[in-house]
């Protein structure tokens, strides 16, 4: 038999849907009201700080009109200074970014003078060697002329000849020098490098460097008169207040010392760059050179040049129009008498 579907069963279907219906509607209307609440909560914090910021600049309004002039000018002061302190600082943090980008492109230059020549142009020589005055006795220093001066023979070799020389005062670069009749250059350099603490063999090297003193086997009286060049251009005459062997050893050491009390005064100082010429024609160029020490300072004040490229390719003899020998030479001759300057 064929069960006839009652109109309750549709009935009970039908109400069922409709209440889903309604449900699902509630549902919806909730849920947008959700949405719409969310997006009024978001954007209630960017509302406040805007109105935030808009009583503050309304107070600092009303503040600065009716501030007096004195209080006015007092807070522009104020942060025009502050401004200008920012400002420097910055420029200053810059400038030693930089200057320590062209220390370290000089440096780098620098090895690679050493590496390729074994010569460095801000230390040729360290201070501890420079300055050691106990590095050679007087005795050590006679035998070392003997030795270098042997193919010179007769009195006025620089290992024979003698010279009458005068006392020193102590003053504050060297100790009292006590002059005598008929002192050897031995004990000339000797005892000049104890009075101002400068060593033997810079002197030595200086005497060869300058007049080739040391190996003449026919010295001049000029290369007595200018031992170490010291106030003796090469273009010109001595001064008379350095002339003599005795004058020019004593005053060469004493000018070292000078130069090492008052570098600030000169244009070569260490523990930075210096701008160093290859020539006394300016236009032949030079570099920055990184000086190292004081000693390699005070070589520059004294010879105020360094060795192109062609100068140190050259070794010891000639470079280019545009070369200088004074520090290359000071180099060559103190390593090859005495080792490492360094």
């Amino acid at each position: 038999m064929r069960r006839t579907r009652t109109s309750g069963y549709y009935n009970g279907r039908t109400m069922t849907q409709s209440n889903k219906k309604n449900t699902s509607r509630t549902k919806r209307k909730s849920t947008r009201n959700r949405t719409v609440n969310r997006g009024k909560q978001s954007k209630r914090p960017h509302s406040t700080a805007k109105s935030r910021r808009s009583r503050k600049t309304r107070s600092f309004t009303r503040w600065w009109q009716h501030a007096s002039l004195r209080t006015r000018l007092v807070s522009t002061l104020t942060a025009l200074i502050a401004t200008i302190c920012v400002i420097a600082l910055v420029w200053t943090l810059t400038d030693i970014v930089v200057q320590r980008i062209e220390i370290v492109q000089a440096q780098n230059r620098q090895s690679e003078l050493v590496q390729t020549y074994n010569f460095d142009p801000g230390d040729i020589i360290s201070d501890g060697q420079f300055f050691n005055a106990h590095a050679m006795s007087e005795a050590e220093v006679q035998a070392f002329l003997n030795e270098q001066g042997a193919q010179c023979s007769g009195t006025q070799c620089l290992k024979t000849r003698t010279f009458d020389t005068e006392d020193r005062a102590a003053d504050q670069y060297c100790s009292a020098y006590k002059g005598a009749k008929g002192e050897t250059a031995a004990a000339i350099i000797d005892k000049t490098a104890r009075a101002c603490k400068v060593s033997q063999k810079v002197l030595l090297t200086v005497l060869q460097k300058e007049q080739q003193l040391v190996t003449a086997t026919h010295p001049s009286d000029f290369q007595f008169k200018a031992a170490m060049g010291l106030s003796c251009p090469d273009d010109a005459s001595c001064d008379p207040q350095y002339a003599g062997f005795f004058n020019q050893v004593f005053g060469s050491a004493q000018r070292y010392r000078y130069y090492a009390a008052h570098e600030s005064q000169y244009g070569y100082h260490a523990g930075q760059l210096n701008y160093i010429q290859y020539h006394p024609n300016a236009s032949c160029g030079g570099s920055d050179v990184y000086i190292t020490n004081t000693a390699t300072a005070l070589l520059y004040i004294y010879t105020p040049y360094q060795p192109n490229t062609a100068a140190l390719a050259a070794g010891a003899g000639e470079g280019n129009s545009c070369s200088s020998y004074g520090n290359r030479n000071f180099a060559i001759i103190y390593q090859g008498w005495f080792g490492s300057a360094r």
